[in-house]
């Protein structure tokens, strides 16, 4: 337990499973208050649970309006206001042919990678401005920075991600708001098959071969890394793209 988020108020999308759910944790045991938003209520509420008092579990589709509406108004009703807004649900498809990827996948990955960033800011800046300032995460990926074949319209929407956070970082500057985004290297999570096509021994063994420190990244990982980026000790850095990879970008 520590207090580099102490008294801060935090949301967090896609919190009910993953690398939402690691930030979720390592945000209230640095003493935030934190909103677990997902799709799954169940799994919302089962982080907000483990938690304790410092959670409110909220079901929203962060590809909606009322879905943003929603998770921010459980912010300031239940805590108060917010601080830091980490836009982590993520979609993708399957590993495979650009070609093959039908329109309703393709308009759902953009949907939750990219316009849940433009739905939440919408309601969110506001709230964070009006506490003179705050922090904006958003959670992009390797996969925007150093596209490979198989995953093509997934790429796209992570790289649209890392350029709205450096653009949003300039123009949110004067508001006090700083915006970083998270480019993570594909972890042990519910996603893991879909990135790598199937999940078999073979296929991890394949792809970890290609990260220089031999491992995919863990839950604790990006949350230490959320943990920095949201915290005072990063108030001077806004508009990067920060790599949580074990060197897959270099």
């Amino acid at each position: 337990m520590g207090d580099r988020l102490a008294g801060k108020v935090a949301l967090v999308t896609g919190g009910g499973a993953g690398f939402g759910a690691g930030i979720a944790r390592r945000f209230a045991q640095e003493g935030a208050r934190v909103i677990v938003a997902d799709l799954d209520e169940t799994a919302a509420a089962r982080v907000a649970e483990e938690i304790g008092p410092a959670a409110r579990a909220v079901s929203a589709d962060v590809a909606t309006q009322a879905g943003a509406e929603a998770m921010c108004a459980a912010a300031q009703e239940s805590f108060g206001g917010l601080d830091i807004l980490v836009n982590n649900a993520g979609f993708t498809h399957r590993n495979g042919s650009l070609l093959e990827v039908d329109e309703a996948t393709f308009d759902r990955i953009f949907a939750v990678n990219a316009k849940a960033i433009y739905l939440a800011a919408r309601v969110a800046v506001p709230m964070l401005a009006a506490r003179g300032g705050g922090a904006i995460l958003n959670t992009a990926s390797t996969a925007g920075l150093r596209p490979r074949p198989g995953l093509t319209w997934y790429n796209a929407s992570k790289g649209w991600a890392i350029t709205a956070t450096k653009s949003m970082a300039v123009e949110l500057a004067p508001q006090g708001i700083r915006v970083n985004a998270l480019c993570p290297v594909a972890g042990d999570t519910g996603m893991l098959g879909l990135f790598l096509g199937e999940d078999t021994p073979e296929k991890r063994a394949q792809f970890q071969a290609t990260i220089p420190l031999g491992r995919l990244s863990r839950p604790d990982d990006i949350a230490s890394a959320a943990l920095w980026l949201a915290s005072d000790e990063a108030a001077f850095i806004t508009g990067v793209a920060l790599e949580v990879d074990g060197g897959r970008c270099i």
